[in-house]
Parts: structure tokens; sequence; C-alpha cells
């Protein structure tokens, strides 16, 4: 089945959360936030991530998305910044000039594309002499961590381990984002591993009730109704607590300089 992005009714999945304290302080180490001008943000979905730049002190942030309905949505999102501006387009054909960034965000982007060659190309054409580029994507081992109290991902794969397949087949291993990445021609290339808060929920209902809207989890696009509806059951039933639930993601962050 699988998530249609260019779906109306789809636009507003990426936009209902607020970037937690843990992503920023995370890019904060990797990057000299003071010393950045001019962001870009590609495939920014909702713009959680483009107003968490802004909220970060960049003055000028550019959000670029494929789908015309999200961007529209990220649009209504942001509306209250002024620093921050959109752009349809994609992560190879940007159509934004040379040299022009200081920092470039690929953030849950490069699961989506196969030809990671372009991609990097594409972003080491934007960003100026220096200019950092961080990628945040989750590899096989990140994807089939096991279930628990905070990390509601892993019981995705545990009970529907017909998702494993779908899951695996799109990500990348680390070993290639990090050869296609010199080969594009970046240099000082870390990985880090990010435990990041996705959502920090009243109680259990709440949640329960975020996975039946399947908010910004493309992934349970690829269950039907019913599935689901066990899905959440099984989850509802394996949780050992009711209240202040804390939902983490696990990730691997690349950073690259151009």
């Amino acid at each position: 089945m699988g998530i249609d992005f260019h779906n109306q009714n789809n636009s507003n999945t990426y936009a209902a959360r607020h970037a937690d304290n843990s992503w920023i302080e995370a890019v904060k180490e990797l990057v000299p936030i003071k010393n950045i001008q001019y962001a870009l943000d590609v495939g920014c979905g909702g713009g959680i991530y483009s107003k968490a730049l802004a909220d970060m002190g960049i003055p000028n942030v550019m959000a670029i998305d494929f789908s015309k309905n999200i961007l529209e949505a990220a649009k209504e999102n942001c509306k209250e910044y002024e620093n921050i501006h959109f752009k349809h387009g994609n992560a190879v054909e940007t159509g934004l000039d040379n040299d022009s960034y200081d920092l470039l965000l690929e953030r849950a982007l490069i699961h989506h594309i196969k030809d990671l060659r372009s991609c990097f190309s594409e972003g080491y054409r934007v960003l100026k002499k220096g200019g950092y580029y961080i990628i945040q994507d989750r590899t096989h081992e990140d994807c089939l961590l096991k279930g628990d109290d905070s990390h509601i991902r892993g019981y995705f794969f545990e009970y529907f381990p017909k998702l494993i397949e779908k899951e695996t087949s799109r990500r990348h291993e680390s070993k290639f984002v990090i050869e296609m990445l010199k080969e594009a021609g970046f240099n000082n290339i870390e990985e880090i591993k990010l435990w990041e808060t996705r959502r920090i929920y009243d109680d259990k209902d709440q949640l329960l009730e975020d996975l039946s809207k399947r908010t910004g989890r493309s992934i349970l696009h690829d269950l039907n109704d019913e599935e689901l509806k066990s899905l959440i059951d099984q989850i509802d039933n394996a949780i050992s607590i009711n209240t202040k639930l804390v939902e983490k993601d696990r990730w691997t962050v690349w950073k690259a300089v151009k």
C-alpha cells in the first residue's frame, strides 16, 4: 500500500510534532550554529526541523519538498517565521544556486532515494566551501532494535515481520553512505548514533491514538486497518506504563564537510 505523499489527506502527517531538545543539542555538537547564516532543509516535510533550525538562531532557512501538498502544510506550520522560505523541488534537483548554503540538512530523506550519488552531488553543489552536510536516517541495525516502553517502533517489526523486508530494503548501509559522500567530494565524515526523543505522551491512550492515525509513520501505511488495529492492541498489552511515555527513535547521523 504505502503512503502517498502527494495526497492532500496526508499533507499534515509530518507537521504535528516539534523537534525535541535531544535533536537540537546533537546538531549543536556537530555544527557551529553561530557561524551558520544560510541553512537548507531538503525533504522538509511539515517544516518541523526547518522551525528548529530557525529557533536555533539561523537567520535564513530555505525549505524544499517534492510534494506540493506537504509543502503547503509546512508553510502553514511555519507561518510565524519570516526567515523560513519554501521552494518546490527535490534532493537531486533543488533548482538553487551553487555555493549558497552553510548548512544542508536531509533528515529522514535518503531512504526514499535510490541514487545517492546524484543526491550527494547536488548537496555538494549547493553548499559553500566549508559548509556542513547533516544526513539523518536509519540503517538496518537501527530499524530492527527490539521494542520496549520507549522504543515503540521496534514492536512494528516484531508483531508484523512482513514489514521487515520493506523497511530494510529501502535503507542504506552506513558504509555505502560514507563511500558515496567521499565520492561526491566531502571530507571530515563522521557517523553518530542518536536516540532522539520523538514525542512525550501524557498517557498510553495518547500514544495509541497517535498510532491509529499513522501520524508521521510511513511504514504503518503498509498495514491495512485491521492489521493496524491488531498492532495497536498488541502494543497496548506490551507497554508496562500508563502515564508519561517518552518515545525515542534510534537514528544514524552522518556529518560531512565540503
